[in-house]
């Protein structure tokens, strides 16, 4: 038997949609290279790191939001369905979008590392992939398993071709077009 790939998926785009659309509120559903992926919800210490994140890009760039949990369009001829923990774009971008965005404009995708089995391949292998290849400039990866903080960037041909991986704690600088640099200190304490 062939296996599924991105070009034979396991159903249509649209045919996930309607499936995440009936999905209880307490399941979080996205397609990535034509499967069907569970997103944990998120825990107490997930969305601390995640207020965390956002009071330092609106303290930081005031011109910038960061929108948590946002649907985003992605993978090659935008076939592929992620949700980001956050994506951060300039303010009033997402006006009238529905609940899958197209990536143009995003200028950096966050996802949090959560406790689950799919959790590597998801926010380590197959998020990249699809932020890449959507031309996303930067992706963050704030990685609880091993307190570290990864930043994606430079995408080219659905790969990033710079990657830096630092420990929490240390000053961590958001390339172009993001220009920030945040002091990941904090992140220690949600390390769990």
């Amino acid at each position: 038997m062939t296996p599924r790939t991105e070009d034979r998926p396991l159903m249509s785009v649209e045919e996930f949609e309607e499936l995440e659309r009936h999905a209880p509120e307490t399941v979080r559903l996205e397609f990535i290279k034509g499967k069907v992926q569970v997103k944990a919800v998120p825990d107490g210490n997930h969305s601390e790191i995640c207020m965390w994140l956002l009071e330092q890009c609106m303290h930081l760039r005031p011109d910038l939001r960061l929108y948590p949990e946002r649907g985003l369009r992605t993978e090659a001829y935008r076939k592929g369905r992620a949700r980001a923990d956050g994506i951060l774009a300039p303010k009033g971008s997402l006006k009238g979008h529905g609940e899958w965005s197209d990536a143009a404009g995003v200028l950096m995708a966050v996802e949090i590392t959560s406790h689950d089995a799919d959790t590597n391949q998801r926010d380590r292998v197959d998020k990249p992939e699809a932020y890449a290849a959507v031309g996303i400039p930067v992706y963050l990866l704030i990685d609880r398993d091993d307190c570290s903080v990864v930043v994606f960037n430079q995408p080219e041909d659905g790969r990033y071709r710079h990657t830096e991986k630092l420990p929490f704690g240390a000053a961590v600088q958001l390339p172009d077009p993001v220009n920030i640099t945040l002091d990941t200190e904090p992140l220690k304490e949600f390390a769990d």
